[in-house]
């Protein structure tokens, strides 16, 4: 059993430390936010500081893929998240049942349990500090990597932290997320960067969350995330009555920046139909920018050749995309799973054999969702842009025309609609839904030939006007 670091006490840092305890691995965390989650949910969500998280209080949904593999790996995270108010809910039902056909059998595949971000990470972190064999060390920055030279590829040993203390360790597993400084860290080591891809454009959002007066949620009148012409809306349920509406823009959108503001944000936002009851809470937060969203991949190898053994990147620090389709978390999950079962057949201690193995498995397991998710992002976004200039988007690719066949199929048809969410979390391929008997002809004939956007959908000028900024040049 292998002494292994994980760098970062964020939702994916913390599953994989509870999986390979499970194993009799030895886990220490390391997390270099000093403060630690003490609390009810108000008290997380109002007093909790993630200085390294910049999205810890946006939008977020678990998706039902999220919470099928935490209940088949650690069914008491959602047992405490819902102690601690975690909204245990059916997807599809929360949809009017004219839209569903009402509840089928099956429909069980489609229950999740989610919360707002602080509460979700709070729930894992109050099982993971009771698991025995992990300790969670807040307040600990990593300075350095300490590495062994008897080979032309370094070999990481651990870390030393920013107070001198030297961390030995057989695995690191770098799970700082998205702001990861470990690749810098890998080159002061004589290790070659990791291969790295990045989409310089991406999303902007403007959030605010709301509360009910019952502590009930809101009804689905549209899917929850809307791709309107232009920008997009997000109305996502949390915890404890509590959900959250986006305004999605692309990071070129100046014109709507103005959304930031409070007035603004909702004088637009009062414009998109179907999203009434979602804007009639009392609000609990003013509107929230989140920017610098853009797609991000690495593999550490490169050339067929590991830049460095003893090290592998997990979650985000990995691979990063677009939060609207809230994929963040499940692909992390995953991806942990993936990482432990690859230490169940190839012990840390072969060092290349171990490096290869789990990118083999990563790319294999987890990098198709992370490619279609960016291939998606950079359709979506072109489409975008050409809705600001007035024109239509046209692609090549059949798989994103397929796609917006589906989701409008979705609105129609109640099968296309089970469909649609089943690929929205992640519980299936656009491949393996539409090779059921009969569901092409179905959403074929409930989607093409329907315009893009919903008919009452407000312009992006109209919201521009409600904003009250007029588009930069």
């Amino acid at each position: 059993m292998a002494e292994i670091v994980i760098l970062g006490a964020g939702l994916t840092g913390l599953s994989a430390a509870m999986l390979l305890v499970r194993d009799g691995h030895r886990v220490t965390v390391l997390e270099r936010d000093p403060d630690g989650p003490d609390g009810d949910a108000e008290r997380l969500w109002t007093g909790w500081r993630r200085r390294g998280v910049s999205q810890f209080t946006q939008l977020h949904l678990m998706l039902g893929r999220w919470a099928q593999t935490m209940a088949a790996e650690l069914p008491e995270v959602l047992v405490e998240l819902e102690n601690r108010g975690g909204a245990r809910l059916n997807v599809v039902h929360l949809f009017p049942s004219g839209m569903t056909g009402g509840v089928r059998p099956g429909d069980e595949r489609f229950e999740l349990v989610t919360g707002r971000r602080p509460v979700v990470e709070g729930a894992l972190a109050a099982v993971a500090a009771r698991a025995e064999g992990v300790t969670i060390r807040r307040g600990c920055a990593v300075a350095g990597l300490l590495a062994a030279h008897d080979s032309r590829v370094p070999h990481v040993t651990g870390v030393r932290t920013a107070d001198g203390e030297l961390i030995r360790a057989d695995l690191v597993v770098d799970a700082s997320g998205r702001r990861t400084a470990v690749p810098d860290l890998l080159t002061a080591v004589g290790a070659r960067r990791p291969h790295e891809e990045r989409d310089s454009a991406g999303f902007v959002y403007y959030t605010r969350h709301f509360r009910s007066a019952d502590g009930g949620l809101p009804a689905l009148e549209r899917p929850m995330l809307q791709f309107l012409p232009g920008y997009g809306v997000l109305t996502l349920p949390a915890d404890n009555g509590t959900w959250g509406v986006g305004l999605v823009t692309s990071s070129r959108d100046h014109a709507l920046r103005g959304a930031r503001e409070v007035d603004g944000w909702s004088r637009a936002m009062t414009l998109v139909p179907g999203i009434g009851a979602w804007l009639d809470g009392e609000p609990i937060t003013g509107v929230r920018a989140f920017a610098a969203t853009e797609d991000r991949y690495r593999r550490y190898l490169v050339d067929g050749e590991p830049v460095c053994t003893g090290l592998v990147p997990l979650g985000d620090a990995w691979a990063c995309t677009n939060p609207a389709l809230g994929r963040g978390a499940t692909i992390g999950l995953l991806h942990a799973v993936t990482l432990r079962d690859t230490l169940r057949g190839v012990p840390a201690t072969e060092r290349a054999a171990f490096a290869t193995a789990f990118d083999e498995a990563t790319e294999t397991r987890i990098a198709p969702w992370c490619m279609a998710t960016r291939t998606f992002d950079r359709h979506r976004l072109a489409e975008m842009d050409a809705d600001l200039a007035g024109r239509p988007y046209v692609s090549a690719d059949p798989a994103w025309s397929l796609a917006g066949t589906l989701a409008t199929a979705a609105l129609h048809d109640p099968d296309a609609l089970r469909a649609h969410v089943s690929v929205a979390h992640l519980l299936a391929t656009p491949a393996e839904v539409l090779s059921v008997p009969g569901m092409m002809p179905r959403v074929v004939a409930a989607g093409a030939g329907r315009p893009r956007y919903p008919a009452d959908a407000p312009h992006h000028d109209e919201l521009v006007a409600a904003v009250g900024q007029e588009a930069a040049a």
